[in-house]
């Protein structure tokens, strides 16, 4: 059943617009359809009633609708769909207070966990957005290398970021995010130090992830770890995303070619027990948030409007 908006949606929305999507009260107005006055008078509540600080504190109907129809649809364990920035807007804004709220969520458990991170621009987005909370209690892992081709440090990287949030004990995956050939990766990996990390990782009680498409302007080609041939390559085997940099297909198999053969740390398993929460929104990221749904590799997700429209409009 579709929830009409209330006024509160209305004005938690055009919160949102101003205060976090930068938009000026004649746009916003154009952006719902109202009048400049009645924008205005919006914003205004939103303030009033504590709807806005600096993260949107009210959960907008069409977003639970969204929410509660990927959760029936992929059968996932958390899901939150943040409200749109606008046309052209940056995706990775929209989520990044949400996803930062659901990390605080794990981050305030008193029981100690092992949360594995994988990087990227959206994980990098929810790590800015992080409050900062003492929770050295818990242990944060990398799931991927984070040494970039020119041997300096990972620049999406965020395990260390956020432990610098959180004060947490912290374990980066001391090998290259890709290595020039399968047999410098597995020497890496026969490291003691490496298998460590390894097994903290593979052993972790959840996963934050980000998700990333594998067409022409996948993240790991304009991020230099893979040259245009290895794409194309990849791409003519099927592969339409990666997550923590292991490529997978349509179906969301992982394929046994291309970097998958020399990508450090850790791959996501298939149908964790555990929760596994991909950060990831986009037109062009839909395709592999899909395939990564349907196959299990994430059980959990952090989207935006669009982003949730898109994969539930896919067979």
């Amino acid at each position: 059943m579709t929830v009409e908006p209330t006024l509160q949606d209305e004005a938690a929305r055009a919160g949102w617009l101003y205060y976090v999507a930068g938009l000026t009260q004649d746009q916003i107005a154009t952006e719902l359809g109202v009048s400049r006055q009645r924008a205005q008078r919006l914003v205004s509540r939103a303030m009033a009633e504590g709807l806005i600080h600096v993260r949107l504190n009210h959960r907008i109907g069409a977003c639970l609708d969204l929410e509660a129809a990927l959760r029936d649809r992929f059968g996932l364990g958390r899901v939150r769909v943040a409200p749109d920035l606008g046309r052209g807007s940056d995706p990775v804004r929209a989520i990044a207070s949400a996803a930062a709220a659901e990390l605080e969520r794990f981050l305030r458990m008193p029981d100690p966990l092992v949360i594995a991170l994988g990087t990227g621009r959206a994980m990098r987005g929810m790590v800015d957005a992080l409050t900062e909370i003492d929770a050295p209690q818990h242990r944060l892992v990398s799931l991927i290398g984070n040494i970039a081709p020119d041997g300096s440090a990972s620049f999406f990287d965020v395990v260390m970021r956020i432990a610098d949030k959180v004060r947490a004990p912290h374990y980066p995956m001391p090998v290259p995010v890709i290595s020039p050939t399968p047999e410098e990766n597995a020497a890496f990996h026969r490291l003691p130090p490496v298998q460590k990390v390894v097994a903290l990782a593979v052993a972790a009680d959840v996963v934050f992830a980000g998700v990333g498409q594998m067409s022409d302007d996948a993240p790991l080609l304009a991020d230099g770890f893979v040259s245009r041939d290895e794409l194309q390559a990849m791409q003519a085997a099927g592969a339409v995303g990666e997550v923590a940099g292991w490529v997978f297909d349509s179906n969301g198999r992982y394929l046994d070619l291309g970097t998958n053969q020399r990508t450090g740390g850790v791959r996501v398993a298939q149908d964790l027990d555990r929760p596994a929460i991909g950060i990831a929104a986009g037109a062009s990221k839909v395709p592999a948030i899909h395939a990564a749904l349907n196959s299990r590799i994430i059980n959990g997700l952090v989207t935006d409007e669009a982003s949730a429209r898109a994969l539930l409009a896919r067979g």
